[in-house]
């Protein structure tokens, strides 16, 4: 039993933080006592106790958009590496990108992974790939990946062009009542990917990638999901009109999800003149309108999920130039502390708001167990202390790639707990 006391609570459903205990049996939340409640005998024996004065406790965050790296990639992150990056994020439910060498195309490698995974303490599932090997020209065995445990389906990190293609996936994962995403960037339009067109673009001399390589894919996909009436994730929006073009698609009862990551709502294209490629990323970082949109768009729900796109390489790999580094950053561990800083502190947001974006929506899109703070639901939680600041440096990540080294931000994250046991714990 572990009882946390004296903690403030926060329901991402009913919008609302409260003072309260938390009780904690078998795996799940057994009693939430508000404040001044009297717990009964019951309380005595063994019994681990946690001081939450200062604290709040949410439900343990969900990142529907990770990258492990593993299988094929793992001198980048590991499963295990990538785990212990979650848990000091705050992380306790993580849906894994499938652009691995094998990429998850097939049942021996998503086994690989998913039994990884049990392993480390959180919950870990995947994605797995719209297209044979990446290739967009033939679709996997959706049915049987989706009977061996596939979360959804995406070939993330590769767009797909094949517009009829588009619709037999989306046709196919309706039918096996799995989520698609898509990541939407036309690469005819491509001339530097990771750079925006424009500003950035022409501080390194390059081409860079113009919004309109992701407006149009958008545009398309939200056209072939109306019509197919899939779900549909557009994955990780970085553009204004993006943004406007899902708002009106969910008033249409479009079957539509927007997604953003910490950077896109945090940065602009400025950073990449700055940090160079730590702040390279597909798709690039644009200028302040498009990152005040998706502010917005977060704000009326247009935006319902907030994921990290958590995309770790090696410092090598980052060091190269500007045209021939990789693209992505990490963000598992700064996205709670962005979160606050961006969104809740300048009040664009409540706590609530942030943690149903961070948790409860993205549970309820996979349909995991988590995301709400009630009696009977699963013990994942993340207490964290708001005010609390911390200066970005060392990473349990094993990679480094990230654009807020130095910054100091707020929300220490304390304790992540998963299924009722401590997975992390701040010395």
């Amino acid at each position: 039993m572990i009882w946390i006391k004296n903690g403030m609570v926060i329901d991402p459903v009913g919008d609302v933080v409260y003072r309260a205990d938390l009780v904690i049996e078998d795996g799940r939340i057994s009693r939430i006592l508000k404040d001044g409640e009297d717990p009964g005998e019951e309380f005595s024996g063994d019994v681990q106790v946690i001081d939450g004065t200062g604290l709040m406790a949410a439900p343990g965050l969900a990142d529907t958009h990770v990258h492990f790296r593993d299988p094929g990639f793992t001198y980048k992150e590991d499963i295990d590496s990538g785990a212990a990056a979650a848990v000091r994020g705050g992380f306790t439910q993580i849906v894994l990108m499938a652009n691995t060498k094998p990429p998850v195309d097939n049942v021996e490698t998503l086994c690989y992974v998913l039994d990884k995974g049990r392993k480390t303490g959180i919950h870990i599932a995947s994605c797995v790939n719209v297209t044979r090997q990446m290739a967009g020209k033939e679709l996997v065995n959706m049915e049987e990946l989706a009977k061996a445990g596939a979360a959804g389906f995406t070939d993330d990190g590769i767009p797909l062009v094949d517009e009829e293609l588009v619709r037999k996936a989306m046709a196919e994962a309706k039918k096996w009542d799995k989520p698609i995403s898509f990541h939407e960037e036309d690469p005819a339009l491509i001339a530097n990917n990771g750079v925006n067109a424009g500003k950035a673009a022409d501080y390194y001399g390059i081409g860079g990638s113009p919004r309109e390589a992701e407006i149009g894919l958008v545009k398309r996909d939200l056209a072939l999901a109306q019509k197919t009436g899939a779900e549909v994730v557009i994955q990780h929006i970085s553009t204004k009109e993006a943004v406007e073009l899902v708002r009106r698609a969910k008033a249409e009862g479009v079957h539509v999800h927007g997604e953003a990551t910490p950077h896109h709502f945090t940065l602009t294209q400025e950073a990449v003149m700055e940090k160079g490629t730590l702040a390279k990323m597909n798709p690039p970082l644009r200028e302040e309108e498009d990152k005040m949109a998706i502010i917005e768009g977060i704000k009326d729900g247009t935006i319902d999920l907030i994921a990290t796109d958590h995309a770790p390489h090696s410092r090598e790999e980052k060091e190269r130039p500007i045209t021939q580094a990789p693209s992505g950053i990490i963000g598992l561990e700064t996205a709670l502390s962005l979160g606050i800083r961006e969104l809740v502190e300048p009040g664009h947001l409540s706590y609530g708001k942030l943690i149903h974006a961070m948790s409860t929506a993205p549970c309820e899109l996979y349909k995991l167990d988590g995301g709400r703070m009630e009696e009977g639901m699963a013990a994942d939680l993340v207490l964290f202390a708001p005010k609390e600041r911390w200066r970005v440096s060392k990473f349990a990540s094993k990679s480094a790639n990230s654009p807020f080294i130095g910054e100091e931000l707020p929300g220490v994250v304390h304790y992540t707990i998963c299924g009722g046991k401590v997975v992390y714990q701040r010395n």
